[in-house]
């Protein structure tokens, strides 16, 4: 997903617009961090926790596309 993004931001409309970069990055890495780090959590608990920060991230970047 991460690279996904990246790839919008260099090829797109984003290239004038830094701020815009700014701010989707950091939630693209934090979507792949938090979708991996939910994976490997020992407890469905825990999982659905980092699941959900994932989908919070996911939402970030969405509303700034």
């Amino acid at each position: 997903m991460s690279v996904f993004i990246y790839a919008l931001i260099i090829k797109g409309k984003s290239r004038g617009d830094l701020g815009f970069a700014d701010r989707v990055r950091p939630a693209a890495v934090s979507l792949s961090s938090n979708l991996a780090a939910g994976d490997e959590r020992d407890t469905d608990k825990e999982s659905v926790r980092f699941f959900y920060l994932a989908k919070g991230s996911r939402a970030e970047i969405s509303r700034r596309l």
